[in-house]
This record gives C-alpha cells, sequence and structure tokens, in this order.
C-alpha cells in the first residue's frame, strides 16, 4: 500500500510539473540586426503570460537586460553582461527593461506579463527617463503604443 501511495504521489507531482511550465520565448540583444538598426532587443516588445521565461540572449559582451520598471521590486531583473539568461516572470504587469551600457542610445524594450496592471507608473517613469536618450527617441514610444 506505502509503495502505491508512493507511486500515485510521483505520477501526481510528474503531472503537475508539466501544468505549471510556461512557454519560453528568446528575446536577441544586437548591436545591429539584419535592417540595419542599430542597439536593439529583438522583439522589442512581448507580451507573456504570468509563468512564462524569456531567454534574454546577447550578441556579445556589451550586452545585458536590466529592467527599471516593474511591477514590484521583488519582480525586478539584472542579467549579466554578454551572458545569455533566463527571467522567469510570476507577477503581472508592464516590464520596462534597457540595456545598461546602451540606454542613451534607445537599447529598450518593453514585456507585458498579462493584463498591464502598472501601465500608467511605466509611462510616466518612461516620461521622467526618455531626456536621457539620445539616439532611436521614439522606439520605446511605439514599444508602449503596443500594450492592451
Amino acid at each position: 500500500m506505502k509503495r502505491l501511495l508512493v507511486f500515485v504521489s510521483f505520477i501526481t507531482l510528474l503531472a503537475s510539473k508539466n501544468i505549471c511550465y510556461g512557454a519560453e520565448y528568446i528575446i536577441s540583444a544586437v548591436t545591429t540586426d539584419t535592417n540595419g538598426e542599430m542597439m536593439v532587443f529583438n522583439p522589442g516588445y512581448l507580451k507573456v503570460e504570468v509563468g512564462d521565461t524569456v531567454i534574454f540572449k546577447p550578441s556579445d559582451a556589451s550586452h545585458n537586460a536590466e529592467s527599471f520598471v516593474s511591477p514590484s521590486a521583488e519582480s525586478s531583473f539584472v542579467t549579466a553582461m554578454g551572458e545569455t539568461a533566463k527571467v522567469t516572470f510570476m507577477e503581472e504587469g508592464v516590464y520596462l527593461f534597457k540595456c545598461t551600457p546602451h540606454l542613451v542610445l534607445g537599447m529598450v524594450g518593453v514585456i507585458q506579463v498579462g493584463n498591464a496592471v502598472n501601465k500608467d507608473e511605466a509611462v510616466d517613469q518612461w516620461k521622467s527617463m526618455e531626456s536621457m536618450v539620445s539616439m532611436n527617441q521614439n522606439r520605446m514610444a511605439n514599444f508602449l503604443g503596443q500594450i492592451k
């Protein structure tokens, strides 16, 4: 009987693990993309669901991804320079992120996780920062316009 209980518990655990996994997406951080755009996250806007994972893939050692707006301090993230990293999003809302050394060049992006519960705060925060960007100045406005 005890073996049967252990077996059933094991099967239940395996089945529940499969249910808990979300989708995986890749965001590339590149110096120049195939269209000739410079300092780009591709895609720059991504909508995912709670539990999904984003893999940040830098093209070289000069890129990373760092959130500067997130639904809470606990849900913020920063990846190491030049290293592929996975971030699983467990909190609904809007995340604005940048390549730390290339913010001034407009290397920014948006991830929307589920409903955009903090959209107004994200837009306000961006307005206070957009003067720091000297190239690709309309990029973030374009991404923010895609939030639904």
